[in-house]
């Protein structure tokens, strides 16, 4: 297990003054929650996510080594060309910056270099899908894939932890995008090598319901949302519910151990449907208090408890820090539920939209 100290390096064996790489990284769902932060990305209590497949960031990064004779002034600013779906993103800019400022201590070879960095999402932009998780993500593996060509002796292990630490300093939630089915993300007692740095490979035994698992998300409203991520999180600092809840997360966890391993669907369904509700009961009862679910989002979460209790499905929802549902269910149930949601839920997504999504294994270079 490294620690945040371990990833500072030394020197590099390799000299390299030009290439590109291509990295693909997904969003992910988390399953518990994680709300409220200290300071650098820290999380105030564990998560535990399942990683998505379709919805994903594809990133290449080219980058070229500064000119020797290039004035003082620019060799010591970082330099990058930012384009989205090949046009120019000025206006994102300023969050690369900020996250190169905060990785600069992993990765100091990062003022040597002109980088131009060219994303794009498989998912509708202005979906409603969190794309922090999988753009910071895709960006921390292409970042590393140089750092290995500086230094080739460098472990799988220590890429990948490395790559999920320096998304976390990008985006909190983009740690649990590099590596594995199930990720936690969060020191958690009972959970092996679990860390507040970077997210890991949920390391116990996960049962065979959970395979393949489904993940329809119904986009109910495509707007920006009236309070950001952010500052959300900063509401946590000062609520009157904050300690409960961190504490509710680590019993949340660790029921999830039990569950993940005997494949019991109804205790999952349990756990995953409180903690998207408690999520958003601490964004009402934060001061100031704002809702982020919409009328039809709490049409879709009835109409799901109905179809479930009718049917016996195992069928659940959890919500992001949002309106959009997202519909879990195991694969074996997918024909008669995406029946339902074509039935019964679609009416409640603007402009019916909805995207089929399912557990993913994490980045992938390309």
């Amino acid at each position: 297990m490294f620690t945040a100290n371990d990833f500072i390096p030394s020197q590099y064996s390799q000299t390299i003054e030009s290439g590109q790489f291509q990295w693909s990284a997904p969003s992910n769902i988390a399953l518990v929650k994680y709300w409220g932060k200290k300071a650098n990305q820290i999380p105030a209590n564990p998560s535990v996510s399942f990683t998505l497949n379709n919805c994903k960031t594809i990133t290449k990064l080219a980058f070229e080594k500064k000119n020797i004779s290039t004035p003082l002034d620019v060799t010591n600013k970082f330099s990058f060309d930012l384009f989205f779906e090949g046009k120019p993103k000025e206006d994102f800019k300023p969050k690369i910056q900020k996250f190169f400022e905060r990785i600069e201590i992993y990765l100091p070879f990062l003022k040597e270099y002109h980088f131009t960095i060219d994303t794009e999402n498989t998912f509708p932009h202005s979906s409603g899908i969190a794309s922090s998780a999988s753009g910071m993500a895709a960006l921390a593996m292409n970042l590393m894939s140089l750092e290995k060509a500086l230094n080739p002796a460098m472990s799988d292990e220590y890429f990948y932890q490395k790559a999920s630490l320096l998304a976390r300093l990008g985006s909190g939630s983009a740690c649990r995008s590099v590596k594995g089915e199930v990720v936690a993300w969060g020191n958690q007692a009972n959970i092996k090598g679990s860390s507040d740095e970077y997210g890991i490979e949920f390391p116990y035994s996960i049962h065979e319901n959970f395979k393949n698992y489904q993940d329809t998300i119904l986009l109910v409203d495509k707007g920006e949302k009236q309070v950001s991520s952010t500052v959300g999180h900063d509401l946590m600092h000062n609520h009157p519910f904050a300690e409960r809840r961190f504490a509710q997360a680590h019993e949340n966890l660790d029921k999830l151990i039990a569950i993940f391993e005997k494949g019991n669907l109804d205790e999952f369904i349990k756990i995953v449907e409180s903690e998207a509700l408690t999520l958003h009961a601490m964004m009402m009862t934060s001061m100031p208090y704002y809702i982020l679910m919409k009328p039809n989002t709490l049409q879709i979460i009835n109409t799901i408890w109905k179809f479930r209790n009718e049917t016996q499905i195992p069928v659940c929802f959890t919500l992001d820090a949002g309106a959009n549902v997202h519909v879990l269910y195991p694969n074996k149930n997918k024909e008669s539920v995406l029946q339902f949601i074509k039935d019964e839920l679609v009416d409640f997504c603007q402009n019916g939209q909805y995207l089929c999504d399912e557990i993913g294994n994490g980045a992938m270079q390309l």
